[in-house]
């Protein structure tokens, strides 16, 4: 049976190849920031499981105790990566538009701001939506989307209550179909395209809620 790890590390030696020493030579360090953009990217490349500190390493052009003087472990960085993800969100919610006015403008903002997030900071989106759970570290992730998914559900049963949203769906329905369409923006949108990210959250809008207001 092939090792993952084994073959994510051959992949990122291959990638690394021609470099000399640790590739930081007359250059600044890397930050955390920098650093946690590169593991982001290694997470969602070869997996979670399979993404050693040694991949880190080469694809970082460094030691791996570099790193060490950023993080403990991967693990630190997984924790990082999905609060940056699930906290921006999460901030969406905290904003003043998110609770003040008509429902259904409540939710068009949640809606719009969820996109930008997704746009803004795509590879930790990403790497958000394709937990399995397998850590602890995912499970509280996952556990705090949920909530977030659920706060979207009482927008939605708001709306349908003051009757600018159809009443014959299930608001849990709506909120799947919402973010199933939001979520899977992943798969095919490319910053520095044509469509912008404003574009983008306009066309969602017009999508969803042509569909979803009340007539």
């Amino acid at each position: 049976m092939t090792d993952p790890a084994a073959t994510a590390e051959a992949a990122a030696a291959s990638s690394s190849r021609g470099r000399s020493g640790n590739g930081r030579v007359g250059r600044e360090p890397y930050d955390i920031a920098a650093v946690l953009d590169i593991a982001v990217s290694a997470f969602n490349e070869f997996g979670y499981d399979a993404t050693s500190i040694s991949i880190l390493a080469e694809r970082l052009g460094t030691s791996k105790s570099a790193i060490y003087y950023h993080v403990s472990g991967k693990e630190d960085l997984l924790r990082l990566a999905l609060d940056r993800a699930i906290g921006g969100l999460e901030a969406v919610l905290q904003l003043e538009e998110a609770s003040v006015g008509n429902a259904e403008a409540r939710l068009q903002f949640v809606v719009r701001g969820a996109v930008r997030v997704l746009v803004d900071d795509l590879p930790y989106v990403t790497l958000l939506l394709r937990l399995r759970g397998n850590t602890e570290i995912e499970r509280e992730a996952l556990e705090r989307r949920r909530t977030f998914d659920h706060a979207v559900a009482i927008l939605v049963d708001e709306a349908r209550a003051e009757g600018s949203l159809r009443a014959d769906i299930d608001a849990r329905t709506t909120t799947r179909l919402l973010f199933g369409m939001i979520n899977s923006i992943v798969d095919w949108y490319r910053s520095g395209g044509a469509l912008t990210r404003e574009q983008l959250a306009d066309d969602v809008i017009a999508v969803a809620f042509g569909g979803l207001e009340r007539r």
